[in-house]
C-alpha cells in the first residue's frame, strides 16, 4: 500500500542537522505513527512520503521554509523579570508556554538580565535545513474514528 492522504503511516526516522548532528530519532523505540495529509508532520517531510512504500528506506534534505520556517526576529523580545511569578531561577535554555495572539505558543529564554528576561518565539529548529534519514515501516487506512479525531490511536501514535 502506497502512502496517500488519509492513510495512517509509521516511519522510523533520524534527523541531523547541517552538522550531521542528531536533532532527533525514533530508533529504538515505537515509530512514529501520524495520518498522511493532515498536517500532522512538518509539509516537506509529509511531501517526500508520498507514494512510498512498507520497507522503503531514503534520505531528504528539507529547507526551513518546508519545515519549522526561518527565524523570524521579530519573535525575539525583552519581557520583565515580574512576568514570571512563581518560578525561582530563570536560566538561559529553559522553555515556557506563553499566551499569544494565536494561542499557546512555546518560548525559549535566551538571556537573563537583573529586571529583563529575552526570550525567543521562534520554533527552536526554525531557519535549520533538516536532513532525514526515513525508513516506512507501516501504511494502513486511517479508521473513521482517527481521521475524525485527526491522530492516530494506539502505539506511537495519540492516547486519550
Amino acid at each position: 500500500m502506497q502512502i496517500a492522504a488519509h492513510k495512517v503511516v509509521k516511519i522510523h526516522y533520524t534527523l541531523t542537522n547541517e552538522e550531521g548532528d542528531i536533532l532527533d530519532s525514533s530508533r529504538g523505540q515505537d515509530p512514529l505513527a501520524y495520518i498522511h495529509g493532515h498536517g500532522n508532520i512538518i509539509p516537506g517531510l509529509e511531501n517526500a512520503l508520498t507514494g512510498h512504500s512498507p520497507g522503503d528506506r531514503f534520505q531528504v534534505t528539507i529547507p526551513p521554509e518546508d519545515a519549522y520556517g526561518l527565524r523570524n526576529d521579530e519573535l525575539v523580545q525583552s519581557v520583565p523579570k515580574s512576568a514570571f511569578q512563581g518560578v525561582d531561577e530563570i536560566l538561559p535554555g529553559m522553555q515556557f508556554q506563553a499566551q499569544s495572539p494565536t494561542g499557546l505558543q512555546l518560548v525559549t529564554v535566551l538571556d537573563v538580565e537583573e529586571d529583563e528576561v529575552l526570550l525567543d518565539g521562534n520554533h527552536p529548529m526554525a531557519g535549520i535545513t533538516l536532513n532525514f534519514d526515513v525508513e516506512v515501516t507501516d501504511v494502513r487506512d486511517a479508521s473513521a474514528e482517527e481521521l475524525d479525531h485527526g491522530h492516530v490511536h494506539g502505539p506511537g501514535g495519540h492516547h486519550h
